[in-house]
């Protein structure tokens, strides 16, 4: 199985440092670039957490009454990240999942988060996604990046979502992304600490232990069969190029507002 590991990264490689080497990170120069992003971006940190709670959904036993379910190994993977993804500790200490502690990040920016929690609130009233993604005011590349997740999230196969999870969401923000909210911090530090925090807390729990656990459970699920391998695959690269077209949307977002700015 660490083989099949090593080829998923050795195809995705390329659309990998197409995320890493995206354009948009040196377009972002001031607070008000670095909102456009956060705009966008909230919406994979929410989507993230759809796919981390359908995993739990399929993986262990979430309703009453309760029964053992799936493997025992799976269970603990899964429950593990959920416990750091949406319990973590703020800047105080205080529990929060990482969603809303980017959405405390965005206010504190300045950064517009209606149409997020527009999106949300629609949902939350039964609304379809298209129908919330149209009364939210969504921009069209980050629906598409969530329509995307949602596709995988309905076919109800645990090993192509866990797969995603794992390969379509780690590490993808360079050195050069934290180089340029490390020099906003130092010029607005009263508006950029939270981001920095959360982006802090990113690499310490997503990138290290939550990676780890993430292959771990992408292993056991995808095990020997080597249609699910190459299923898992071709989801992953159709999520990381969601990723590229989302980012591209940024782009051309920021470019949008520098061009009547000028």
């Amino acid at each position: 199985m660490e083989n099949h590991i090593e080829q998923i990264q050795k195809s995705i490689e390329p659309l990998r440092q197409q995320i890493i080497n995206h354009k948009v990170y040196a377009a972002i120069q001031d607070i008000e670039g670095l909102g456009i992003f956060m705009q966008y971006h909230a919406y994979a940190v929410w989507d993230f957490m759809s796919l981390l709670k359908s995993l739990q959904n399929s993986l262990t036993c979430t309703v009453v009454p309760w029964f053992p379910k799936g493997s025992p190994e799976s269970r603990y993977l899964i429950n593990e990240i959920v416990l750091g993804e949406e319990s973590d500790v703020d800047m105080e200490g205080n529990r929060k999942s990482h969603f809303e502690l980017y959405l405390e990040a965005m206010c504190q920016c300045g950064a517009d988060t209606a149409p997020i929690t527009g999106f949300i609130s629609e949902l939350m009233q039964g609304n379809a996604l298209e129908q919330a993604f149209q009364k939210a005011g969504t921009p069209e590349k980050a629906a598409q990046f969530v329509s995307n997740t949602f596709g995988i999230i309905g076919s109800n196969k645990d090993y192509v979502q866990a797969a995603v999870f794992t390969f379509g969401r780690e590490d993808l923000i360079p050195d050069m992304f934290h180089s340029i909210i490390n020099d906003l911090h130092a010029h607005f530090p009263e508006r950029i600490s939270i981001f920095k925090y959360y982006l802090e807390r990113h690499i310490e729990v997503d990138g290290d232990h939550h990676s780890h656990l993430a292959l771990q459970m992408t292993s056991n699920l995808c095990g020997t069969n080597e249609e699910f391998w190459q299923e898992a695959t071709e989801a992953v690269k159709t999520s990381l190029q969601k990723r590229i077209d989302l980012w591209d949307g940024v782009y051309d977002s920021i470019m949008a507002r520098k061009r009547v700015t000028v």
